[in-house]
């Protein structure tokens, strides 16, 4: 049975810091994080392999970063989010991209940055 479970998000002030966790079960060749963007359907925020090898939104390079949980058995993908800015707000997507190259969304988790 296919499941995302999105954790984290909230409201923040410019400047600080959230992490999103997301964890999944089956199959997992990729995990992203998406967000709308303006212009878009939607933005690659980050993605991370199996194998580690990471790719970045550039506006989110330096300050964000993608990584899969040490708890390897809860199939877990943490996006620390640092120095974020009010651009940032958003409703951020979990992902999961099966060894069969299908796609899973999770239902989202907002994200807002504001004074």
């Amino acid at each position: 049975q296919v499941q995302l479970v999105e954790a984290g998000g909230g409201w923040v002030q410019p400047g600080g810091s959230l992490r999103l966790s997301c964890a999944a079960s089956g199959s997992i060749a990729a995990m992203r994080w998406y967000r709308p963007a303006p212009g878009k359907k939607r933005e690659l925020v980050a993605g991370i392999s199996r194998s580690g090898s990471t790719n970045y939104a550039d506006s989110v390079k330096g300050r964000f970063t993608i990584a899969i949980s040490k708890d390897t058995a809860k199939n877990t993908v943490d996006l620390h989010m640092n120095s974020l800015k009010p651009e940032d707000t958003a409703v951020y997507y979990c992902v999961r991209v099966t060894t069969s190259s299908v796609t899973f969304w999770g239902q989202g988790t907002q994200v807002t940055v504001s004074s």
